[in-house]
């Protein structure tokens, strides 16, 4: 099996030369600058209410004419593991999970392994994985982290960093979904995030802009459980699969284009 160095230090076989491939495709891709400082991190005056990462809005923050004043913006960030593997019919699969339906918000919704960064975090690889691993059991020395995109903005202005990794072995990850905060783990194809089938969407408008907010419905083969994946989720499995296949989506994204208050504070009306 042939190996690569991973940016979370590991060096993990992958069990085809397309893994390998696609790992050092995406090893070559640097997001953007992002327009706020890093150092100003610990700092917010924005804050979250949802300790986890779902929401209804959810767009590239490197498109975004944010306040070019990081005393005055200072958004709590967060990180998600996208974890794909190569399914058995070859085709490349990410690892999403069904919120419990007992949270009291946004249960039962699809979204990706992860959460808001933790002191102890030395990075955005590090929140990703730990929160992966605490979710759904997926130990962190199963996935090559290969890249890492532009953060994105969600409704209540939270900075998300998406995480990319590859399981080099599916068959090692059995899932042990935190009854606390997951109903389920299940896995999609990630080439559907940039076709037009199965997909609807509704235009909504926030801060005075209008935009696009996707749905795609996907079906298990063998349960036959349907799930809808929208929202943040859906936008950054978008981005995703674009840079994995290299092509734009079939569809047209349309975000929303922000135009934020000189001061955004936690008084600050959406």
């Amino acid at each position: 099996m042939a190996s690569s160095r991973s940016l979370n230090g590991g060096s993990l076989p992958f069990s085809s030369q397309r893994l390998l491939a696609l790992a050092q495709q995406l090893s070559h891709y640097k997001p953007p600058p992002c327009s706020l400082d890093d150092g100003d991190e610990q700092e917010r005056l924005i804050e979250e209410t949802v300790g986890k990462v779902v929401s209804q809005v959810g767009v590239q923050e490197s498109v975004t004419p944010i306040a070019q004043n990081p005393e005055k913006f200072k958004p709590k960030r967060a990180a998600v593991l996208i974890c794909l593997f190569e399914g058995d019919a070859g085709d490349l699969r990410v690892i999403l999970t069904k919120r419990s339906s007992r949270l009291t918000t946004h249960s039962g919704e699809v979204s990706l392994p992860g959460g808001k960064a933790e002191e102890g975090d030395k990075d955005d690889i590090e929140t990703a994985t730990r929160e992966a691993k605490e979710e759904i059991g997926l130990d962190p020395s199963l996935v090559n982290i290969v890249t890492i995109l532009e953060p994105f903005l969600s409704k209540h202005l939270l900075r998300v960093v998406p995480v990319i990794g590859i399981l080099t072995d599916k068959k090692a990850f059995k899932p042990t979904p935190n009854a606390a905060e997951v109903d389920e783990v299940f896995d999609a194809p990630l080439e559907m995030f940039i076709k037009d089938k199965n997909r609807t969407e509704e235009e909504r408008e926030w801060m005075g802009e209008k935009y696009l907010l996707h749905f795609f419905e996907y079906e298990t083969e063998k349960e036959k459980r349907k799930y809808i994946i929208w929202g943040l989720t859906a936008g950054v499995l978008i981005r995703a699969a674009s840079l994995v296949y290299q092509q734009p989506p079939a569809f047209l994204e349309q975000n929303p284009k922000f135009k934020f208050p000189k001061i955004v504070d936690r008084n600050t009306v959406m």
